[in-house]
């Protein structure tokens, strides 16, 4: 199969990340099967959803894994002009939810994989598919788990999401928390004997600010990013019961995007402190019930692998390009390289095109991916 075949089937499954993955897990596994290449699956708790990992060649030393997750983000809400979860075609793009991020890279690996087994491997190529990376890079763990214990881990990652299949060798880490304000409930009119617990939110989600001001300072900066700073923001909150009532209880949530040199743990620690210092003793002051909560959400880790490594120089033959860049996006990546596998990012389509309506990868980027697959084979592997 082509891997614009291969794009049709994949495309056809839907896989957001609020459902299972199964049907299209399944599929791969019939597929390479057909090719006498076994896999293992590692499946959620449920069994509703699993990750893929198959090797082709020997696996008695190191090899290169290419990576790719399953999901996909939602399609509810989005003006699409073409059926989201059916592959479409005009003017030489692919039309479809995943086509970009990245259903097109694994449509490439697996059309790739006849040509690696025409081939005598003297070293290994691993295929890793995984789970609910679109909501915080959570099923990959179990897979990589199982890597870090294996006797010969594999001396590189490639991981596909688009970057116009130019190499990148960075990007920021993740921490998403969740703070719940919990104060004391009163009639409006008399609210200083009640704790307002939006108002202590407000003072929280403020001082995150002064905390993100701070973070933009010249030697913070990485001038390879962009933003060139660690970010902060709060993204959702919620609160009240009526205006009439002070309200005793209030929840949001905040993000810290941090530069791979920046622990976003210290973002958390700083207000979590400001909150117990500051805010608390005032709060407990009215009402001994009183209290603020933190709690995570969801993370993972910065990546940046230096351009002078083995997996940056591989990576760039077999790209042919050293232009070496950084994306604004998170992937697994940093999960690999966390157990001392060097990774990179590099996959056909752009991420302009991903989460949105009408998503979509060129026919030419599938082509370009399609051959550089052939040039990691002849290059590094027969």
């Amino acid at each position: 199969m082509t891997s614009k075949e291969l794009l049709c089937a994949l495309v056809a499954f839907d896989t957001t990340s609020r459902e299972s993955n199964l049907q299209l897990i399944t599929f791969v596994r019939d597929y390479l099967a057909r090719l006498n290449v076994p896999c293992e699956l590692i499946f959620n708790e449920e069994r509703s959803k699993a990750n893929l990992f198959a090797t082709l060649g020997p696996d008695d030393v190191p090899g290169i894994v290419l990576s790719g997750h399953t999901d996909v983000v939602p399609v509810d809400g989005q003006p699409w002009t073409v059926p989201p979860f059916e592959l479409s075609e005009k003017d030489g793009k692919l039309y479809g939810r995943g086509t970009a991020d990245m259903k097109g890279y694994i449509a490439c690996v697996l059309a790739a994989v006849p040509g690696f087994l025409a081939r005598p491997l003297r070293l290994p190529i691993h295929i890793a598919l995984s789970y609910d990376e679109e909501v915080g890079c959570l099923g990959v763990r179990d897979l990589i788990s199982r890597l870090e214990g294996r006797a010969n881990k594999p001396r590189l990652c490639i991981i596909g999401e688009p970057t116009q299949l130019q190499p990148v060798l960075g990007h920021k880490g993740k921490l998403a928390m969740r703070c719940d304000v919990h104060g004391a409930a009163c009639h409006s009119a008399y609210a200083p004997q009640g704790v307002n617990a939006i108002e202590y939110a407000a003072d929280l989600i403020g001082e995150l600010g002064r905390i993100g001001q701070v973070l933009r300072a010249p030697d913070r900066c990485d001038p390879r990013f962009d933003p060139p700073f660690t970010t902060v923001q709060t993204g959702v909150i919620s609160g009240g019961k009526a205006l009439n009532i002070v309200p005793a209880d209030c929840r949001f949530d905040f993000e810290v995007r941090a530069l791979p040199a920046t622990d976003p743990a210290e973002v958390a620690q700083q207000l979590e402190r400001y909150a117990q210092r500051d805010l608390l003793p005032k709060m407990r002051a009215v009402d001994a019930h009183s209290d603020i909560r933190f709690s995570r959400l969801s993370a993972y880790p910065g990546l940046a692998t230096d351009a002078q490594s083995e997996a940056a120089q591989l990576i760039a033959q077999i790209c042919g390009s050293t232009d070496f860049t950084t994306v604004a996006f998170g992937t697994e990546g940093g999960l690999f390289d966390a157990i001392g596998i060097p990774t990179v990012i590099c996959g056909p389509g752009s991420m302009n095109q991903g989460h949105k309506p009408d998503e979509f990868v060129s026919v030419s980027q599938l082509d370009a991916c399609d051959a550089m697959l052939e040039r990691l084979a002849s290059m590094f592997l027969a």
